[in-house]
């Protein structure tokens, strides 16, 4: 008798009537991954003193608040104004002659940046499984790089790289909610594609070494929903 009501407890779905309320409102937090994609200059006198420009993943934080409107049973429209802190990094293969006779080159810098976003999404949703319910996302995202309108320096003072602090990007993602008790829980990846060239033209090696600049982002995100 006792593992019978156990087991009715068990099967009892939470939350059942959210889906009832057109507009709901949360908080994301999320861990990132970020990195620049770089088009490497096909400049034969660039190349001659630079072999290489990669950019590697670094990690960052993201928050930002929810704005929820179900449209119908299966498809949402969101909005998710927030802050992302991001660092990228960028390295450099100098040519062994090059940097010989140059000492003060540097290998590598690290791009700070602190956007304000504003993404709207598509939320494409599965039907409910008991207390869970998979999805998908689409949508695109305006990002504005504060940090971007500072110069950053080298050891010898020269600006190095500057960004368009203006950012469209296309996003993709899945996850999947979780009704609890009195709030929805959800866990969703996200990647977020930069297609605007962020580069700013100068006269240095470390611009003239790039073609064209795009961001990359993968985050890992927790949101909660009321």
């Amino acid at each position: 008798m006792v593992c019978s009501l156990w087991g009715a407890k068990a099967q009892i779905g939470h939350l059942m009537s959210y889906d009832k309320r057109h507009l709901h409102f949360g908080i994301q937090v999320g861990l990132t991954q970020s990195k620049f994609d770089v088009d490497y200059t096909w400049d034969d006198s660039i190349r001659a003193a630079m072999q290489g420009v990669a950019s590697y993943n670094a990690a960052g934080f993201h928050i930002s608040v929810i704005g929820d409107y179900t449209i119908n049973r299966f498809l949402n429209l969101r909005i998710l104004p927030g802050v992302t802190l991001l660092n990228r990094d960028v390295k450099y293969s100098w040519a062994s002659d090059y940097a010989a006779t140059h000492p003060l080159v540097e290998d590598g810098r690290t791009v700070e940046s602190v956007y304000g976003e504003f993404p709207v999404e598509l939320k494409f949703r599965a039907l409910r499984w008991k207390n869970f319910r998979p999805y998908i996302t689409a949508g695109v995202d305006y990002g504005f790089d504060f940090a971007s309108l500072r110069k950053n320096k080298n050891n010898n003072n020269e600006s190095i790289i500057r960004l368009n602090p203006n950012d469209l990007r296309y996003s993709a993602g899945i996850g999947i909610d979780v009704f609890l008790r009195y709030v929805k829980f959800a866990v969703e990846m996200k990647l977020v594609q930069g297609f605007i060239d962020l580069s700013v033209p100068d006269n240095d090696l470390y611009t003239l070494a790039v073609d064209r600049i795009t961001s990359r982002t993968v985050l890992l995100s927790f949101t909660f929903e009321g």
